[in-house]
């Protein structure tokens, strides 16, 4: 599989609805969700699962403020792609009348300033950020989420055993 490497400058995220800041670093971040042999996201696998496969690739999962930081950027963008409500045409959410994960990349006018795909839509992200009761943080919704859950500070968690055919991930890497 081959992978592509976007730098994304590290800084300080305001963190959450209530922006608490959060030093983040330089990281390099794959440009989509890690995929199957026909570009779709590589979904159910679970949360030490994707950590495992994330090592295997050179990297690791992302925190929860890394995450934001890379979807919002340091002007705090609502949704990846700015601050236009959502569109069909900009991420697949549930009213893009899909229905399932599609190919990455099928959404470019959805991406990041800095090129990052599907950051929100198609499949929510597993990171390394853990909650009680033995869950972890997922981000960016889905192709079946309401069109709020792509909202860059939208947090959702998951437990950690769940592999999901909605759930994928995506690596970074530290400089």
């Amino acid at each position: 599989m081959a992978l592509t490497w976007i730098f994304v400058p590290g800084g300080t995220c305001e963190y959450g609805d209530e922006g608490r800041p959060v030093s983040v670093r330089h990281l390099r971040w794959t440009a989509t969700a890690i995929t199957t042999d026909d570009d779709r996201p590589l979904t159910g696998v679970s949360h030490g699962e994707a950590t495992d496969i994330a090592a295997r690739l050179g990297g690791r999962l992302p925190t929860s403020a890394e995450w934001e930081w890379m979807a919002a950027g340091p002007e705090r963008r609502p949704y990846p792609w700015g601050d236009q409500p959502w569109q069909p045409d900009l991420a697949n959410l549930r009213g893009s009348l899909v229905g399932n994960p599609e190919p990455v990349g099928a959404h470019p006018k959805g991406a990041t300033p800095l090129g990052l795909l599907d950051v929100a839509g198609n499949v929510w992200e597993w990171t390394s950020t853990t909650t009680l009761g033995k869950g972890a943080i997922i981000r960016g919704g889905s192709f079946a989420s309401l069109p709020l859950y792509a909202r860059c500070t939208f947090l959702n968690a998951a437990p950690v055993e769940l592999a999901s055919p909605g759930i994928g991930f995506r690596v970074v890497r530290e400089l």
